[in-house]
């Protein structure tokens, strides 16, 4: 009788632990189900965090017109993103070039539009690259509305599949 009253007890305080901690927080992070690292800063626009709560995913892109895979995919993903709904996702595709002009010229020669491209200055591309491990090339993630990271390094093909998945 005593081991079924313990038993019992243990299990109601346990359910009542994990329902009262249903509303915790996800850890900063680079993988799926982590909370996105908010950006500081882009050149002349303010940092972003990536919890609007506007029901609008944002697909964070990097890239650089010296690698010729990146600036295609950067490209496709502007494209695929240009086919969707503005309501559904946001693109931000952030340069990592070491010159304005360049990033500048290239997102001309492309085709972009500028309003969703953004170029990062010397001084905060170190902390970029270290806060998002750019050091080992350049990715791309997926980001729900409340911050969490949903997809990441995937094709610009890919992008509309995992939108109707999620």
């Amino acid at each position: 009788m005593k081991v079924r009253t313990y038993v019992l007890i243990v299990t109601v305080t346990l359910l009542t632990v994990s329902a009262a901690t249903k509303d915790v927080r996800s850890v900063e992070g680079l993988s799926p189900g982590d909370l996105a690292p908010r950006i500081e800063s882009l050149g002349n626009a303010k940092g972003l965090d990536f919890q609007n709560h506007s029901g609008r995913y944002t697909l964070l892109n990097f890239w650089a017109a010296y690698d010729a895979e990146s600036r295609a995919r950067n490209v496709k993903f502007s494209n695929a993103v240009n086919k969707l709904s503005s309501e559904k996702i946001a693109l931000c595709s952030i340069s990592l070039d070491q010159k304005k002009s360049i990033f500048s010229e290239t997102v001309r020669i492309d085709n972009l539009n500028e309003v969703t491209q953004f170029h990062v200055e010397q001084m905060e591309k170190s902390a970029l690259l270290k806060k998002y491990d750019l050091k080992r090339g350049f990715r791309n993630y997926l980001i729900d509305d409340k911050g969490v990271i949903v997809a990441k390094d995937f094709a610009p093909q890919e992008l509309t599949e995992i939108l109707k998945t999620i």
